[in-house]
């Protein structure tokens, strides 16, 4: 099953290249809800000592103005990316006042929907974009749903990595056009193996009853204010996320068979209406309420648990970036906030992920055909619910497979990918990642999701007095730890120079929302 990826893993092996992968770009972007001392969401304005959220380039907001959304720049050393995610919490925890950053993806204490303050970005014709695009999204799915906080992986492998894995690969195309054809094949393996992500690394197996805001559910109660599944690993990722309930009902789906074809289907869908949206009005009573009536506003809104992404410029959509330029990298979004570590993240997931990524780029990745879609879509929900029960099967091929006994497979299958990365180094940082996480295989009580629930019962918590406490853990984390006058100064230019760019875009602006509006979604009228 996994011959073909052994095979190319072995022409890397044998080329001795130690220095091949070092130079991969990694980037992270971690959500985190800002709450009032008493735990619920927020309601004051995104801080003005941070800067705008509009211009600055590495602290912004998400769909709410209390989403706090931290990014680190591309940089070639996990420990390189950590540092830069620690600095930036730290100086954002020196300018909250009585407020603390909620520690897991689930919110808790939802005071409905208008509770939720929909993030602001200025005047200008780019900030109002935004605004409007997220206010389309709580007409559309809820504002409670847009809450939930996530961590996105950014990878892209080294350039250097590239030709020589053509000339293995014997192929002669363009190089792009390689890049590209190979990081949608990563994709496609991604997706198939991509329920060992919320196994490992879920943190989500229970919710506070406020999150549902008293609709029906089939979760079991874990005392008057929880909601649980006893095996679940990350409802973030079940169905009560946010997914894309649209899909039967309109025909549209992302494909992924190649680059056009995940560009076109895209375009289909921000370019046709949806009777159930046109609903909603586009422009009522002088104010928008969402960018279109479309199954998509844009490109963001089609839910995945990895994208290809390409870095745009100007006010360029995302999709034509990809068709003038290719991939770029790819960015996995299927990972849960890591209660137990202050950042988020840690340095063993990340470096399980790259090898994770390598792994999905090496092995063989036909075309995703229906029955397999279901299965795909089937086995991630069936992991975030009930993904640590022993006797838990998802299907393989058309045929049921104990989830341990597939999840044994394929970390046994990443050793060697973790050799790979591991040559030339000191030490085996990629191998104790994967040895980390073959514990976890072995004994499903040692992840994230069973030693919250364990910790929940063994303190008599609910969830939220479990978030709750482990958000004041974090914060006494960063409050006490030292920031240099350097990098305190570095973050207050930044936020300074932010507010001045946000008031320059704002001037510069000669063309009415309406016009801008016209002008942006004109781009895809010659695909």
């Amino acid at each position: 099953m996994y011959s073909t990826g052994r095979k190319r893993l072995q022409r890397l092996l044998d080329l001795r290249h130690s220095q091949l992968m070092r130079n991969s770009a990694i980037g992270v972007e971690k959500e985190s809800l800002r709450v009032n001392s008493k735990g619920s969401i927020a309601q004051t304005p995104h801080p003005q000592a941070l800067g705008s959220a509009l211009t600055h380039p590495w602290i912004t907001t998400d769909f709410s103005e209390a989403l706090t959304e931290f990014i680190t720049p591309p940089l070639d050393r996990v420990q390189d990316v950590l540092d830069f995610l620690r600095d930036t919490q730290q100086y954002v925890y020196q300018c909250l006042d009585n407020e603390f950053l909620w520690a897991t993806s689930m919110p808790c204490v939802v005071d409905g929907e208008t509770s939720i303050p929909i993030a602001e970005y200025g005047t200008s014709n780019s900030g109002m974009m935004k605004h409007v695009y997220r206010r389309g999204l709580g007409y559309r799915h809820g504002c409670t749903m847009q809450v939930i906080a996530g961590v996105h992986f950014n990878y892209s492998f080294p350039a250097e990595f590239w030709p020589i894995y053509a000339e293995l690969e014997g192929n002669r195309m363009p190089v792009q056009d390689f890049i590209s054809e190979s990081y949608m094949s990563l994709i496609r393996n991604l997706q198939r193996y991509g329920w060992l992500i919320p196994y490992l690394f879920g943190a989500s197996p229970a919710i506070c009853k406020s999150f549902l805001g008293g609709r029906e559910t089939s979760l079991q109660s874990f005392n008057e204010n929880t909601y649980y599944e006893p095996w679940a690993t990350s409802l973030r990722m079940g169905d009560i996320g946010y997914q894309n309930n649209r899909e039967n009902e309109t025909g549209i789906k992302a494909n992924y068979d190649d680059l056009k074809s995940y560009i076109d289907s895209l375009i289909c869908a921000i370019s046709t209406p949806c009777p159930e949206f046109e609903k909603i009005g586009v422009k009522v009573d002088g104010e928008y309420r969402q960018l279109s009536a479309n199954i998509l506003q844009i490109e963001n809104e089609y839910y995945s648990t990895i994208r290809p992404k390409q870095i745009v410029t100007g006010n360029e959509m995302p999709s034509l970036a990809l068709r003038r330029r290719g991939v770029a990298y790819v960015e996995l979004r299927s990972l849960d906030v890591n209660a137990f570590d202050p950042l988020g993240i840690n340095e063993r997931q990340m470096y399980f992920l790259e090898c994770f990524l390598l792994f999905c780029l090496l092995q063989e990745s036909p075309i995703i055909h229906r029955s397999e879609r279901c299965a795909i879509d089937e086995n991630e929900l069936k992991t975030a619910h009930h993904g640590r029960d022993p006797e838990l099967k998802l299907t393989r091929n058309n045929e049921p497979v104990l989830l341990s006994t597939w999840a044994g497979e394929l970390l046994e299958e990443m050793q060697g990918v973790c050799e790979l990365l591991d040559q030339g180094s000191e030490d085996t940082p990629y191998c104790d990642a994967l040895a980390a996480q073959r514990k976890k295989v072995d004994n499903p009580e040692l992840t994230p999701s069973a030693r919250m629930l364990q910790e929940m019962r063994d303190r008599g918590e609910g969830f939220f007095h479990f978030a709750k406490r482990m958000s004041e853990i974090h914060q006494h984390f960063f409050t006490n730890l030292p920031l240099s006058k350097d990098k305190q100064h570095h973050y207050q230019e930044l936020a300074l120079k932010s507010i001045e760019d946000q008031k320059a875009r704002e001037a510069a602006d000669v063309l009415s929302f309406d016009d801008y509006l016209k002008q942006y979604f004109a781009q895809i009228e010659p695909v």
